[in-house]
């Protein structure tokens, strides 16, 4: 576990301010590929549960910095469960793709973002799934046994790679991940393909209960953020307290849309969590 995971599962603070949601229109894409779109009908969670995989143990949980639902005294736990309510007021009623990123590098964003698809999935009415758009600094594999499996970039290369192949089960009930797969020169020309909206169009429909959760990079990619805040419902910014000064949070701000903003996370802050 680095620092600032180990800081956050002792429970320091996450703020979150959240702005007004502007309902986003997702057109259907012409030409549309059938392997995209291969599950014509949304499936149920019920159908889910038949291809869980053995369930990580609390060590597992641990190892991998993700909360425990069974804990649920833990403050980190009820920070990251009222962030998700938050998003399903905001999202009324509708699942969302939500895009985590960060002021800088080290901010604790990959924590955010794991925690924050666990949060979806510990509530048993919806599911989880996380995809790395870290593309230069991946991390999601690193959660799976086996961290060779196709991802991302894969699916987005390979005109006749089926979209099962890239989404894996990690252990814990109804949540799913992609990790960013093989290195890509030019990765953000593939992030701005047609491709890379028709498969976010198509896990989204695939469950109706289904919230993605984008574990992107740094602001500092500023073009790889802007493409994918297009591409998601709402965007939170992941700052660190005592690090990320107010003129950088600013300056993240107001690179987003206004209507794409859902707030700052606050990492580190010495207090008990609190969401404001």
């Amino acid at each position: 576990m680095s620092k600032i995971e180990k800081a956050l599962s002792r429970a320091r603070e996450s703020g979150l301010q959240v702005v007004p949601r502007a309902d986003v229109a997702v057109p259907a894409a012409p030409g549309t590929s059938v392997i995209a779109y291969r599950t014509a009908q949304p499936e149920t969670i019920a159908r889910m549960a038949m291809n869980e995989v053995r369930m990580l143990a609390p060590a597992d949980l641990e190892q991998r910095g993700i909360i425990r639902s069974q804990r649920g005294d833990d403050p980190a736990v009820q920070a990251f469960r009222t962030l998700r309510t938050k998003i399903v007021q905001q999202s009324q009623g509708e699942n969302a793709i939500i895009l985590v990123t960060s002021v800088s590098q080290g901010c604790g964003a990959s924590f955010v973002s794991r925690n924050l698809a666990a949060a979806f999935a510990f509530e048993v009415g919806k599911t989880a799934l996380l995809i790395d758009c870290n593309l230069t600094n991946p991390s999601v594999h690193e959660l799976l046994r086996n961290e060779s499996v196709p991802g991302l970039m894969d699916y987005l290369e390979n005109p006749v790679m089926d979209i099962d192949k890239i989404i894996h089960p990690l252990g814990i009930a109804r949540y799913r991940l992609i990790p960013a797969g093989k290195r890509h020169e030019a990765p953000e020309e593939l992030l701005t393909s047609k491709k890379m909206k028709q498969m976010l169009e198509a896990v989204r429909r695939r469950y109706i209960e289904r919230f993605i959760i984008l574990d992107g990079p740094p602001m500092s990619k500023l073009a790889d953020i802007r493409i994918l805040s297009e591409l998601a419902d709402h965007t939170i910014i992941v700052a660190r307290y005592g690090h990320s000064t107010n003129t950088q949070i600013a300056s993240c701000a107001g690179a987003i849309a206004e209507k794409k903003l859902l707030g700052i996370v606050f990492n580190e802050e010495p207090r008990i969590p609190r969401l404001r």
